[in-house]
């Protein structure tokens, strides 16, 4: 059953090539080693990872403002958060680049070839988390300022330096710090918080782990060669899928506890129903015939589901609000 498709695709891969002197396997066709070092600061960014954040904080501003915020609120928030996962994600390249240079996925960053020093890219990392908080102080709060930067404070110690290197729970425990810019977007606008944000805080939390296992599934090897204990690398694929299928569950479950919760309508619960639903089919079917493409598919779909899912809730506001 395909349930999705995405550029991130088997179909995409770019043919075997050497890098750092060694022949990595099928390279991903997106992927391409910058050229430039302005090129190269922009990949330290990880700016794919920025998008899906950006994603989810928008649509909690609507929420929580029950219509459209100001522009400027929009603005500063978006800028502030995409500066604060940007300094987030360049502080784990600059920790992760030894075992970047085993991995076939990550075997082109700039830290891996050379083109950015390791000093530099943790200047320009430091760099960004301070224009973030500053931005996201002067122009909202200081609650929403402190929540993006402890979220990158518990990316990097919690993540990045414990667990991604000592146990399987790594991305499900650290997931939490994607989780946390639904808690900036709402704070942004309220300067509190609510259930209503800890509930949309907890789907994206239960949506990580079968999202990235999805993943992890076709780059198992990568993370054996590196030892790193990513659950697909250290399990078989079918116990891997089991757990991916527990936790997209209890994904559905929560999407649909917000209705309540966050006062949602129609749009919105048809969505979340079809679109739960649809992933977890996706799921099983992958449990059923585990193959790297159907992994791949719902590494895709997982994508779509939550872009589709917060674009439904930010329409289902807007119309029941009047907006």
């Amino acid at each position: 059953m395909a349930v999705g498709t995405r550029p991130l695709v088997p179909s995409r891969l770019a043919p075997a090539k050497r890098v750092n002197g060694r022949e990595v396997g099928l390279v991903h066709g997106t992927r391409r080693a910058p050229k430039t070092v302005v090129g190269g600061y922009i990949a330290l960014t990880k700016p794919r990872i920025i998008e899906l954040l950006l994603i989810t904080t928008l649509p909690a501003m609507v929420m929580a403002e029950q219509g459209w915020p100001p522009a400027r609120l929009i603005v500063a928030t978006l800028i502030g958060g995409t500066l604060a996962a940007g300094g987030a994600n360049a502080i784990n390249m600059y920790i992760d680049r030894d075992i970047d240079r085993l991995m076939e996925r990550t075997a082109s960053r700039p830290l891996v070839t050379g083109l950015i020093s390791p000093r530099n890219a943790l200047i320009f990392a430091i760099t960004l988390e301070v224009i973030a908080f500053a931005v996201l102080w002067v122009f909202t709060n200081l609650l929403a300022a402190i929540l993006a930067v402890s979220a990158t404070a518990f990316y990097v110690f919690i993540y990045t330096i414990w667990l991604k290197r000592t146990s399987t729970q790594n991305i499900v425990i650290g997931g939490a710090a994607g989780a946390v810019p639904v808690l900036v977007g709402w704070a942004a606008v309220t300067d509190s918080l609510a259930w209503s944000p800890v509930v949309l805080f907890g789907l994206i939390f239960f949506w990580t782990p079968p999202h990235f296992w999805a993943l992890a599934i076709r780059y198992a090897d990568d993370y054996r060669q590196a030892g790193v204990p990513m659950l697909p690398a250290v399990v078989s694929t079918a116990q891997a899928v089991r757990r991916m299928i527990a936790y997209t569950v209890v994904l559905v479950a929560v999407s649909v506890v917000l209705i309540p919760v966050g006062d949602l309508g129609l749009i919105y619960s048809i969505s979340a129903g079809v679109l739960g639903l649809l992933f977890l089919a996706g799921v099983v079917d992958l449990g059923r015939n585990p193959t790297v493409a159907r992994s791949m598919r719902v590494f895709g779909f997982s994508i779509s589901y939550v872009t589709l899912l917060f674009a439904a809730l930010t329409v289902d506001v807007l119309v029941r609000f009047g907006w």
